[in-house]
């Protein structure tokens, strides 16, 4: 694993019962607006557990808000970061940091959430200690590798090898991975030692694999709207072309070869990751249907992703049916039990797109 360790920081104050109850009411509201996606997923996880994994996620929203904020400089974004990390654990630098998020810039949904930080504080506040410290962690973990590749491409991320990528991956996602299986160990029935060291084995390929299915689909929105790429410059140019012409039509097929290459690496990541879900016991079927459903979209995704250049044009956008994606919640939940069944609905999801016609003609 690259990276540091997190320092454990001291006892969290707290939170007035009314403070709680507010942050917890504007959380539960919020989360539908940053992602839908997981806003779905996370319903299925109770309790303590719930609200760990609310609050992580809404923690590494923020600091991708700092990250993404086309209106700081990268030594402004690295100086927020920094306030981020401390705030993780000192009362004094939380407030302090909450004041300045308020002045962040970017997608109105986003914005709001960091407008928020302060809830977010709260939330963490009242975890249990040992949550709260494998949370604050994993979220530190992550602003560090933010802060570096910040400072790197000052301009903008320009990706230059698939080492640089892998590493960015791990930072912003692997990461979560790392975290979620940490939560799952403390909150989770049936995961023994064991269990819990073959899910480690393949939890990074998890949190990678997903994350690398949404910058392929988000390729022409990164570089129009996030001045990003995240394409490895080495690999564009083994095939004739490179940033400055990801999105030109004169290099449509040298660049649709190069994305191929990332493609190939998804399909490997999220049979990694579909193996991390195996792993979780049947008793843990809380955690296995919150893994679930962002796996099966995400394989839906790539599925369209091998089949169309979209992605590589001004303006295009990858996306699957509505429609699909209420079928697969449906029937990915019914075989939340059965790794065969599972394993059965990816491989139709695969070759194409999951519908009832498809499911009654078996």
């Amino acid at each position: 694993m690259t990276g540091s360790r997190a320092a454990v920081g001291p006892t969290a104050p707290v939170a007035a019962p009314g403070d709680l109850r507010a942050a917890r009411a504007w959380a539960h509201a919020i989360l539908p607006d940053v992602s839908r996606t997981f806003a779905l997923s996370i319903r299925f996880l109770p309790g303590t557990l719930g609200t760990a994994v609310s609050t992580a996620y809404l923690l590494c929203r923020i600091a991708d808000t700092v990250e993404d904020d086309g209106t700081l400089s990268a030594a402004r974004k690295a100086e927020l970061l920094d306030a981020f990390r401390a705030a993780l654990d000192t009362p004094n630098a939380a407030a302090k940091f909450a004041a300045e998020a308020r002045a962040l810039n970017g997608d109105r949904a986003h914005v709001a959430l960091s407008q928020g930080t302060d809830r977010v504080y709260t939330l963490l506040a009242s975890l249990p200690a040992a949550t709260r410290e494998r949370v604050t962690h994993w979220v530190a973990e992550m602003i560090s590798g933010m802060r570096k590749f910040v400072l790197l491409y000052p301009d903008g991320i320009r990706m230059q090898t698939l080492g640089e990528y892998r590493e960015y991956c791990y930072y912003v996602a692997g990461t979560v991975g790392r975290m979620l299986t940490d939560l799952w160990r403390l909150h989770a029935p049936g995961i023994s030692d064991a269990r819990f060291a073959a899910l480690s084995d393949r939890c990074e390929k998890f949190g990678e694999a997903l994350q690398t299915v949404n910058i392929l689909k988000d390729i022409a929105w990164d570089a129009e709207h996030e001045n990003a790429i995240y394409i490895p410059a080495r690999a564009l140019a083994d095939h004739g072309s490179g940033h400055a012409t990801i999105l030109d039509a004169a290099h449509a097929e040298g660049n649709a070869r190069a994305v191929a290459e990332f493609i190939d690496l998804a399909w490997r990541d999220l049979d990694e990751a579909l193996e991390y879900v195996f792993l979780v016991p049947r008793r843990a079927i809380p955690v296995r249907a919150f893994c679930v459903l962002p796996l099966l979209y995400a394989y839906a995704t790539l599925r369209d992703l091998a089949q169309t250049r979209a992605m590589l044009r001004a303006g295009g956008v990858v996306k699957i049916s509505r429609r699909e994606v209420r079928w697969l919640m449906f029937c990915g939940l019914a075989a939340l039990w059965s790794n065969t069944a599972l394993g059965w609905i990816v491989r139709r999801v695969r070759a194409r797109p999951f519908a009832p016609l498809a499911v009654s003609s078996a």
